[in-house]
Parts: structure tokens; sequence; C-alpha cells
């Protein structure tokens, strides 16, 4: 069929929705919800069969959803309206939460039911639960209710009409939640109801809030168990997160966005430390001792583990970007790790990304954003270049979230790439302003896909599934969607590797065949020749790359849906008068 999406951007659900559907066999075209004429100019010229929505800030216009169906993918239970679903379940910590596809009709989130999904709600960041549960939830509803309409020429669908008088309907309609709604009372608000509160508005909009006398939205929080201090107060800082008192402990702040008309400079989410820099230096710092994951709740974004001698390098980075400061540590960590008495390491990412490549909000905070460009892109290929030359070890990237741009050729760096079935790859840089890329990827990226496929994944820049990746070679394994399955047959897998009595001749084959490479074309050519490209993108004439950065980290609106999405603009055909 062809099916349109209808979507505010681009964002992880409605990719995964798109290799779903694409993957089947659909031809699926998108467009950005931009306005009602240019929704309705797409729709007349795709044509389409069907219409899904899977992520809308606003309705559907009537001239639209009269004449076709639209589903709308709304992250409720049956019942549930509103625009802040998700928050309210997080807030008020309801055990179980779903996913509802409907039909959109005159009234908001009140159309009939195509499909509902249900999942734990476990206790989490609302952006991380958003990329998993509910991104999994909608995967799953989105293709039954396909699958039904595609059906209905032969075998007639109908959807089930919103009854409230029903005892099964639990949800109802919710208002937008306000800032009034999620305030934290310091004096009161046990660490888990500030936890609650700051997860359910994680990513967006945060919650507004006052710290060292100064107005921001905080973000980003993790439970500490061992600090404690008065109620609301700063007692710590650890790298770039800040520890606050609740009544009953503390909690990490690990990003905060300062007030307008506070005098600071850059109003867009940063690291707590850098956000309030001169404040967080004067507190006490809680370093942590060594790379050893923690056995109390604290905030640790890199940890390391050992088993079966096998060792697993966690770094739990917000949205996967990775500054400078944090490429040198994690570098620290690998070097370090390498010293144990293992021959496997495993580079487990975070839960939600393994990485997504430099720090752009750092960047355009930085006085200079070319040359904090230069020292982050550098950092990466020192770490990327460290994990190319391990010959003493098997090195294994175990994707469980999703990565893109430098990260995925920074997994790539590894001898074993293993994705998490459900985890998306972006293994490109163009949506940056067309930057050209580093991380080696030109050493690393031809021989798994071939000359012409890594020219096509360089320029298509769409999303590539696990299965997608193992198909063309970008892979080597796609593993269990449930992470905490993924994790356990990591751990075997990687375990097995480490005992197999073939261990040591697969590592002398590993060397010879860096010897051999490094005879063929050094390393450090490769790198000269994408830094050689990238110097020009942060310090020559064009400045795509500093706009596309300044309105990725702006949050602008979308003006115009990028060509290489919106595939019915390319079609040839033209609007019926």
């Amino acid at each position: 069929m062809r099916i349109l999406f209808l979507t505010h951007t681009f964002n992880s659900l409605t990719q995964r929705l798109y290799c779903e559907l694409s993957e089947r066999g659909h031809r699926v075209s998108i467009e950005f919800d931009i306005a009602d004429s240019v929704a309705e100019e797409a729709v007349a010229l795709f044509k389409p069969d069907l219409i899904v929505a899977p992520y809308l800030r606003r309705a559907i216009p009537e001239s639209i959803w009269k004449r076709h169906t639209c589903l709308i993918v709304h992250p409720g239970i049956v019942g549930d309206r509103g625009p802040s679903a998700l928050d309210w379940a997080i807030q008020e910590q309801w055990p179980e939460w779903g996913v509802t596809v409907l039909q959109a009709e005159a009234e908001m989130d009140a159309g009939p039911i195509w499909a509902e999904e249900r999942f734990p709600l476990r206790v989490a960041k609302k952006s991380s639960l958003y990329r998993n549960e509910v991104t999994e939830a909608a995967a799953r509803g989105v293709l039954k209710a396909v699958a039904a309409f595609e059906r209905g020429a032969t075998e007639p669908f109908v959807p089930t009409p919103l009854n409230y008088d029903d005892p099964a309907v639990q949800g109802r309609l919710r208002p937008l939640m306000k800032q009034s709604d999620r305030a934290i009372d310091w004096s009161r608000d046990t660490t888990a109801v500030v936890l609650a509160k700051i997860n359910a508005a994680d990513g967006f909009p945060g919650i507004a809030d006052v710290l060292f006398g100064q107005a921001c939205h905080l973000f980003d929080a993790s439970a500490e168990s061992l600090l404690k201090g008065a109620p609301g107060e700063p007692i710590a800082r650890r790298e770039t997160a800040i520890c606050r008192a609740t009544v009953d402990g503390a909690v990490w702040l690990g990003h905060v966005k300062r007030g307008e008309g506070t005098g600071f400079v850059h109003p867009f989410k940063l690291p707590a430390t850098l956000a309030f820099a001169a404040e967080a230096a004067a507190l006490p710092e809680a370093k942590l001792d060594g790379w050893w994951a923690q056995q109390h709740e604290t905030w640790q974004d890199i940890r390391y583990e050992e088993a079966q001698h096998v060792g697993f390098l966690h770094f739990e980075f917000t949205n996967g970007a990775m500054g400078t400061r944090q490429c040198e540590r994690l570098l620290e960590a690998y070097r370090w790790a390498l010293t144990r008495p293992t021959k496997v390491i495993v580079l487990m990412g975070g839960r939600d990304f393994w990485s997504n490549g430099v720090h752009l909000n750092l960047i355009e905070a930085a006085e200079s954003p070319a040359d904090e460009s230069w020292a982050n892109i550098n950092a990466i290929d020192d770490l990327a270049e460290a994990i190319i030359g391990t010959g003493s070890h098997l090195t294994i990237a175990a994707v469980q979230g999703n990565t893109g741009a430098g990260g995925c050729f920074l997994a790539r760096a590894a001898d074993l790439v293993w994705m998490r079935d459900g985890a998306l790859m972006n293994p490109h840089y163009k949506n940056m302003g067309n930057l050209y890329g580093s991380e080696y990827w030109t050493y690393l990226l031809p021989p798994r896909v071939g000359a012409d496929g890594a020219r096509a994944i360089m320029q298509n820049r769409m999303p590539l599934t696990a299965k997608a990746g193992v198909a063309n070679g970008f892979i080597d394994a796609c593993l269990a969607a449930d992470i905490d399955a993924f994790r356990v047959d990591v751990a075997r897998r990687a375990a097995e590797l480490a005992n197999a009595a073939d261990l040591d001749a697969r590592l002398a084959a590993k060397r010879t065949k860096r010897a051999a490479d490094e005879a063929a074309k050094p390393l450090a050519q490769y790198r000269t020749e994408e830094l050689d490209h990238m110097r020009r993108n942060f310090y020559g004439f064009d400045p795509s790359y500093h706009v596309a950065r300044f309105h990725f980290v702006q949050k602008s609106p979308q003006s115009w849906t990028p060509r290489h999405l919106a595939k019915h603009r390319d079609l040839g055909w033209t609007v019926p008068a």
C-alpha cells in the first residue's frame, strides 16, 4: 500500500514505524505537519491508501480525515485523551500503561480504536520510556491496525468505538500538564516523588525550578542513596552532574536549561556543571574511586563490570552525545579495562543510546564552536583508533539503544557489532549541514558493505534496522528485542568467545590483518583525509554545518520536509486542480 505519515518530526518512533512498514513492502512517504495546506498538498500528491500519524502536536485537518482513514498513534491506554498522556502516567506512578491506535475524528483522541498494546511502566525518564516501551508497543499496534486495514476488502474490520461506560476503559480526558502540576516541593517531596516529577518532564518540557537562586528547567535526574543534606540544597558535583538533597536522600541533576533573563547566553539544555559552572565549582566533588560499577544508587556515566573473563564497559551519556571530555574519559576507562585479566571487552553504551557522536550542544555553547568541533572530533577519533588498534582483546559493540552519525562508526571500530532487534542506526552525517564525518568510516565501512553500499548509506540518510544491517553486512548479529534478554545473550556469547579454544589463534589473525591493513594504507592517512574534509566543514566558507547545528540545538520548528523523506514530492505528479 501507499502509506503517508503526517508527523511533527522524523523522531525515533516515526523512524521505527517507517522501517517496519517499508520492510513489509509498503511504500511510505513522510510529510511534516507544518500547515494544513501543506498536509493537504501531500495527500493530493501521494494519493495514499492510508494515513498514519505517529507523532503529532495538533489535530489532522477535517479536510483530510473525512476523506481518508487516518490512524493516530496515542501514547496512552484506551480512553486516555489529551497532550500529556505519558507525563500523567509517570508522575502518578501507574503500574501499567499502553499505546492506542485510533482513527481520527472531530473530537481529539476520541475516535474508534483499531489496536491497543499494554506494557509495565518501569521507573524511568519519559524519553527513555518513549524510545523503548512506547515505541515497541506502537510498532505492534500499528502493524496490527495496518494489517486489519489491508484485509478490509475481504475481511472488513470494524474499529471499537470509545465507550466510557465500559468498566474496562480506564483512561479519561486529561488536560495539558502545566508547570504548576509538576512543581517540586523540596521541603516535602521524597526522592521517589522528585524523580517521578522530573522523569515525567524529561526530554520536554523539563521542571521549572530555581537552582543557585536562578530560574531554570531541570532534566535528567538519578537517585543518590548515600549523600544527604538540607532539602533542596546543592550538596556535591561529579563530572557533568550536580547532586541536590531531598527530604530522604538526594538526586543527581544531569542537565538544566537556564531561564531567560538570568544573564546566561545559552538558552538551551546543557550539562548542569556547565550551565552553573562557577556555582558548581564551589561544591565538594563526590569523586568515584575508579571505574567499577557502584553497589549503591548513584549517578555514574561510565562504569565497568567483569564476569567470566569478559569486561563490560558501560557509558550512559545523555542522548548519546559525547563531548570532548567524555571521549577522553571513556578512552581512559577503555585503556584501563585492557589491563584487566580478560580477553574480551564489550562496549555496552547506554540503554537508550549507544552513541550519537560529538556533543552538538556543548559545541554550540563553546566560545569557538569551530575549535570545539575540532577538539571533539579528534577526541572521538582517538577513541576509535584505540579500539581499532586493540590486539590483546576481542572487542564487541553491544548496541542496545539507538545510535547515529559518528556513534555508528565508533561501534564498527570493534571487531563485532551485535545490535538489539528494535534499535535503529542512522549511519550518516549529511543531515548535519553536509558533514563529511570521521571516526575512520572510510576505513571501516567499505570492506563491510562494498563501495556502492557505503555510498548508498552515506547518501540516503535513512535509518537502518538491526536486521537490515545484518543483511547488508554492517552488523554482525541481530539479537533479542527485549533489552534484558539482549544483555543476557550478549554476556553468554561474549563468555563463549572468551573461553573458546581458538581464542589465541583468532587474536593472532586479528593482529596480522591489522598489520597488513596498516602496511597497505596507514590509519593516520585515513584520519588525515577525513579531517581535511571536516576542517572545511568547521572552518571553511560554507556555514551549512554551523547553521544546521544551531537549528538542531535551538529546536527550531520545521519549515519544510526534506526531499529524501517526502517521496511524494519527487514523483513528478501535480496536485489536481
